[in-house]
């Protein structure tokens, strides 16, 4: 199983991309840092300097439908931000 799930393009995120060289992933709940690391290095061809991780449990949604109580949750993830050297680039679009 891959440990880079999928990259997070969102505003905030490309924003963050374009000022401080930084690219947030979603990655793999038991994926340390030097895998992440390694597996942005490989994927991408750059060098990652420094990684940062987040994880975020599962939330409890309860909704109250004509039906009755309607009861789930949704997915627990773990989402990495890897900062690269300055003068290398990672571009989501090129694959398009």
């Amino acid at each position: 199983m891959s440990v880079l799930i999928k990259p997070i393009i969102t505003e905030k995120m490309t924003s963050d991309s374009e000022l401080y060289n930084r690219y947030g992933f979603i990655v793999d709940r038991t994926a340390n840092k030097l895998q992440i690391k390694e597996a942005v290095e490989t994927a991408y061809g750059v060098s990652v300097t420094s990684v940062r991780t987040m994880n975020y449990g599962a939330g409890r949604r309860t909704r109250f439908t004509k039906t009755g109580v309607q009861q789930g949750k949704t997915g627990a993830f773990k989402k990495a931000i890897v900062a690269v050297e300055d003068g290398d680039v990672i571009d989501f679009y090129s694959n398009l």
